[in-house]
């Protein structure tokens, strides 16, 4: 078990009490995946991007895929329902994208839904049964029938995994705690483009929109509350 209890504090919860044991009831938990697509994990053609971008990809490939893969299939193994979502639009052209993903820059994604470099990483293809829910917003919530999704199947504890911890991660776990959905952030299944920026974003949601653990400290969890 590690300290999630106490890590990961901000200003504002410094001295707070801390959290009590989780219970994540398998029919009614479910673990999101976000966004881990093949196009993240393609190299850059610019040898300085590519340079700038190798600490990522590494601990893609080190940390967050192969932790994904075992905490998808502890989930299947506990019948806890596996979601994912990912960037894709619906129109080649892009055009019914959102504003964030228009905008010049890193955030301008095009990415048509049936393009092989939208799809979800190979390493974590989803079963035949598993729900993959396609968004052109940053929140998987707001972006698609996801909330509608989980209240039809009775979930009130999501356990998310994926990228970006500084974007598309912290605004679907802000959008499901104000939902009032119990939330907790997988640590070392979650990446951002550095690990300042997977840090500093951690520590601004832990302990008000979700609470942040190890992959361990989730599968024991799991374990204990389908006993």
């Amino acid at each position: 078990m590690s300290d999630w209890k106490t890590a990961f504090r901000s200003f504002y919860y410094a001295g707070a009490e801390p959290p009590d044991d989780p219970s994540m009831p398998p029919e009614r938990t479910a673990l999101l995946v976000i966004d881990i697509q093949n196009t993240y994990l393609e190299a850059d053609a610019d040898p300085d991007e590519a340079a700038r971008w190798a600490p990522f990809r590494a601990r893609m490939n080190d940390a967050v895929i192969p932790n994904t893969a075992a905490l998808i299939d502890e989930s299947r193994d506990r019948g806890v329902e596996v979601i994912f979502a990912r960037i894709a639009c619906l129109k080649p052209d892009g055009r019914d994208r959102s504003l964030s993903q228009k905008k010049p820059g890193f955030n301008y994604l095009l990415l048509p839904k049936d393009r092989a470099d939208s799809q979800i990483v190979p390493a974590l293809t989803p079963a035949d049964d598993e729900i993959v829910l396609t968004k052109t917003t940053d929140s998987a919530l707001t972006g698609t029938n996801l909330r509608l999704i989980l209240h039809n199947m009775g979930i009130r504890h999501v356990i998310v995994a994926g990228i970006f911890t500084d974007q598309c991660v912290s605004s679907t776990v802000r959008s499901l705690a104000d939902e009032s959905f119990d939330v907790t952030v997988v640590e070392d299944c979650c990446a951002a483009a550095t690990d300042d920026l997977h840090h500093n974003e951690l520590v601004s949601i832990n302990m008000i929109y979700c609470h942040v653990k190890q992959l361990d400290d989730v599968r024991g969890y799991l374990r204990d509350s389908g006993n």
